[in-house]
């Protein structure tokens, strides 16, 4: 069985905005399975973000437990990212699953793993998948070079450069902002 593999997210605080993006390619092994998949979710009435990178059906059963964190801890994001960080990486059933998200609200950004990690990203800049990297150095360049640039049109960039360099990202973004 050939795994599923795709997509770049990347989420950048800037000048007191917050973006966070997601390009729309699946992959199954060297096919690309959709185009258009939506990997970025308001929360909260807009006031959090999520993107997920990793198998979509594992990522929607880790968004559905964020949300239920969120609710039982009043809405308090980085409580609910221990929360469940701590929940994914001891359940047996979960801690098979295979994804990893990046959730930002006004004040951070973090990026949430399998095993156990909460990370809160150097420069205010987050990137998961497997184009990950590329977009991570082009958004310290343009956060470094570029100041004047708004958080989407970096986080817009960042992508594109990254569906340049990455066969498992493309160039159909959805990006979002906090409310």
């Amino acid at each position: 069985m050939e795994k599923m593999r795709s997509t770049t997210v990347v989420a950048i605080k800037h000048n007191g905005q917050v973006v966070l993006g997601a390009d729309g390619q699946a992959t199954l092994g060297n096919t690309v399975a959709k185009s258009n998949v939506n990997k970025v979710r308001k929360l909260q009435g807009g006031k959090i973000l999520a993107g997920f990178a990793g198998s979509t059906a594992d990522a929607f059963t880790l968004l559905e437990r964020f949300e239920a964190k969120l609710g039982a801890h009043g809405n308090n994001m980085k409580r609910a990212a221990v929360e469940l960080a701590k929940e994914w990486r001891m359940d047996r059933m979960l801690s098979k699953l295979e994804a990893m998200m990046i959730v930002a609200d006004q004040e951070d950004i973090l990026i949430i793993s399998g095993t156990g990690d909460v990370i809160e990203p150097d420069q205010q800049i987050a990137t998961i998948g497997s184009g990950s990297m590329y977009a991570q150095a082009a958004a310290r360049a343009l956060k470094k070079h570029a100041a004047e640039l708004s958080a989407e049109e970096m986080v817009r960039e960042s992508l594109s450069i990254a569906a340049d360099i990455c066969i498992y990202t493309n160039h159909n973004l959805v990006v979002e902002k906090i409310s």
